[in-house]
């Protein structure tokens, strides 16, 4: 399976997706309109592609001029996919893959904060008591996107704040922003 990469220095070059159940890329209607509403985050970034799956939105960050760009993802394939694809890109230097849960990862590393981060679970299981942990590496006024089933916002935690809620069909994103401190 291939996903294409939408926009910025990558624009329009495939990468390489991993056709299992396990995962699900994010469509390529609801990455643009979401890279779109957000767009002047992303150049610069030090970004968080938790629960990263094909690596889509990572890559289409790295793609529009982020920085850096942690993937998070416990599918052994679809890490391995992941890092093929940065090979492929020849942004190995800006990519860090860790294969593992992103709970398994708050427990075993020091972890700086974020500029942006992109949260898409899995639907039958949105973890949400992992979401929360998120949320609390943003950086102060960092952004960031959870993609979710069903409608209805998700409460963020103490210091974080919901700044906007999109529905496409079954997708929800609700964009969360770090109060300054």
């Amino acid at each position: 399976m291939n996903v294409r990469i939408i926009a910025g220095l990558f624009g329009g070059r495939t990468i390489d997706a991993p056709g299992r159940s396990s995962t699900h890329a994010m469509s390529e209607r609801i990455r643009n309109a979401m890279f779109n509403s957000i767009g002047s985050e992303i150049n610069g970034a030090r970004v968080l592609d938790a629960f990263a799956g094909s690596g889509s939105i990572g890559f289409e960050a790295l793609s529009r001029g982020a920085r850096e760009v942690v993937f998070i993802e416990k599918d052994r394939i679809a890490a391995k996919i992941i890092r093929n694809n940065a090979k492929l890109l020849g942004v190995e230097n800006k990519t860090t893959i860790i294969q593992t849960t992103v709970n398994n990862w708050f427990n075993s590393a020091e972890i700086d904060g974020f500029d942006v981060i992109f949260a898409d679970p899995p639907y039958h299981d949105v973890q949400l008591s992992t979401v929360m942990q998120l949320m609390g590496l943003l950086k102060p006024t960092a952004l960031m996107v959870l993609s979710h089933p069903g409608r209805g916002e998700v409460s963020p935690r103490t210091g974080v704040v919901v700044v906007d809620n999109r529905s496409y069909g079954s997708a929800n994103l609700t964009y969360f922003r770090r109060e300054e401190r």
